[in-house]
């Protein structure tokens, strides 16, 4: 499986067929046997020649033998799949922690994580181990019944999150003044979000009926006609998800315009602007989605001033507040959610989440608070295979690692290097005074971090690619690293190695 290998469908950013295929052919062939599972009989007779003959590396007729197979091989596939991602010419054989290998046996130090997905790396014995004797006992029988490993995990994501807002951040439990929050199950984060947005419509038009609304209502036709408290707001740089809701509230040209008109009602602002905020969200907006860090916006990081406005303005017109977490949450950021880097003055009401939380298995969920939970009533919403058991069992399993305070630890303080380490390797390439540079910054959290460039930074992705390390872009013009959570010093030491070298090639 390609794995969603750098994700290029996230920034629109082609691939240099040149410089990718100067690393599929101009580099070492391993001999590992995984790696050439997938090969003919023929193919192994060649590299088993060059074994013979000790080659360091493959050249000649064995390597164009290598090249044109892996060639013909993408070229017969595509044949049968939609052509909906920009992915190199190379097959992906398998992984192990933070590595990926191809199909000639070259080695990637991998920094998507399958983008952000691979919380605890490729190839985990745990989750593997998890996956196979789940899947002798149970693997699914519909939400019509409760099964152990769906409850389970809803206990522990709850009672997780409960405790993450007692040690004194921000969230949707104490804060809120609210009972439990209650969780749904999902296949994927896109799910999550258009459960949210569905919650938040149907809470909307409750409050707009009964006249619960905080503030006085300046819209008198909402009291006659509830249905009008329909609308969304969400802000620039925002990615939600490609389903036909979750791109209405994804504010970008690139993607909504082949696919318009979208659902009505969705305003838009820019992000961690707050002069704006009253004039958007009014007494007819029933909801608003906001990343607490943007993924697909560039790593940009929302202020506290920015999400107290926010949440402020929410309370005051009625509105649901619910944070996208998909990439910024579980742990990404060296705390259990993103928002807990942020006081609680701004918790939302609704958190959707997906990406790491069962290591590569499909699953998503969203958080609700109470207030919200109360109002959604049998029927409202449902899924064939969101909560399975053998989605939930993985998930189960994953979550207790990556939910764990001395895990978190060690995510902030990697984290911590990692930037200070990217920082030192773009100095040579910042503006300094009058000088024009070709980088602007390194930002983030955690784990989740971002270098900006002045220029799209696809040739830089490219070479990167060739000197194997693998990288994905984000908005127009930043390269995020998003690596494994279980990644070590000495990992992030020769990323950074490759980094540097990838950079004195390109600028």
């Amino acid at each position: 499986m390609i794995l969603g290998l750098l994700a290029k469908r996230c920034s629109g950013v082609a691939y240099n067929g040149a410089a990718v295929k100067a690393r599929l052919t101009g580099t070492q062939l391993s001999l590992n046997t995984r790696s050439i599972r997938n090969f003919h009989d023929s193919d192994k007779q060649s590299l088993s020649m060059a074994k013979e003959l000790k080659q360091d590396s493959v050249s000649g007729p064995i390597k164009d033998q290598a090249e044109s197979k892996v060639s013909d091989q993408v070229a017969e596939y595509s044949k049968y799949m939609m052509n909906t991602y920009t992915r190199p010419p190379m097959l992906v054989d398998h992984g192990k922690g933070c590595y990926v290998y191809d199909t000639n046996g070259n080695k990637y130090l991998d920094m998507t994580a399958g983008i952000a997905v691979l919380a605890l790396g490729h190839g985990h014995e745990g989750v593997s181990k998890v996956l196979y004797e789940q899947s002798k006992n149970l693997n699914h029988v519909s939400n019509l019944f409760f099964t152990k490993e769906v409850c389970e995990l809803a206990k522990d994501v709850i009672e997780k999150t409960m405790s993450s807002y007692k040690e004194g951040n921000a969230g949707i439990y104490e804060n809120r003044n609210a009972s439990f929050p209650k969780i749904f199950f999902t296949n994927s984060g896109t799910e999550a979000t258009e459960g949210a947005l569905k919650f938040a419509r149907k809470y909307g038009k409750h409050i707009a009926s009964s006249g619960t609304m905080k503030v006085g209502n300046s819209d008198p036709t909402l009291a006659s006609d509830p249905n009008l408290k329909y609308h969304f707001h969400c802000f620039t740089g925002s990615f939600h998800g490609r389903s036909t809701g979750a791109l209405a509230v994804t504010s970008n040209p690139k993607y909504q315009t082949p696919f318009t008109p979208l659902i009505p009602g969705v305003t838009v602002s820019k992000f961690n602007e707050t002069r704006e905020l009253s004039s958007f969200i009014n007494e007819r907006t029933c909801g608003v989605i906001v990343e607490p860090i943007q993924g697909e916006g560039g790593i940009t990081e929302a202020t506290e001033e920015f999400l107290k406005a926010v949440r402020k303005r929410c309370d005051q017109v009625g509105a649901v507040l619910i944070y996208d977490e998909i990439q910024c949450g579980l742990g990404r950021t060296g705390k259990l959610w993103g928002h807990n880097n942020y006081s609680p003055e701004c918790s939302p009401d609704i958190i959707t989440l997906a990406k790491p939380l069962a290591n590569g298995f499909p699953i998503g969920a969203i958080i609700v608070s109470d207030k919200v939970s109360q109002v959604i009533k049998v029927g409202d919403h449902g899924s064939t295979f969101g909560g399975n058991p053998l989605g939930c069992a993985v998930g189960k399993y994953v979550f207790a690692q990556i939910s764990d305070n001395a895990f978190l630890s060690q995510v902030q303080e990697k984290g911590e290097y990692f930037k200070q380490e990217l920082q030192k390797a773009i100095e040579p390439y910042m503006a300094k005074g009058s000088s024009n540079g070709a980088i602007v910054e390194v930002r983030g959290k955690g784990l989740m971090l971002g270098v900006e460039f002045k220029e799209a930074p696809s040739s830089i992705v490219d070479q990167a690619l060739t000197n194997g390390l693998l990288l994905v872009a984000a908005g127009r013009n930043t390269i995020r690293f998003l690596p494994p959570l279980i990644i070590e010093k000495n990992e992030i030491d020769t990323c950074i190695q490759l980094f540097k070298k990838t950079l004195s090639e390109t600028l």
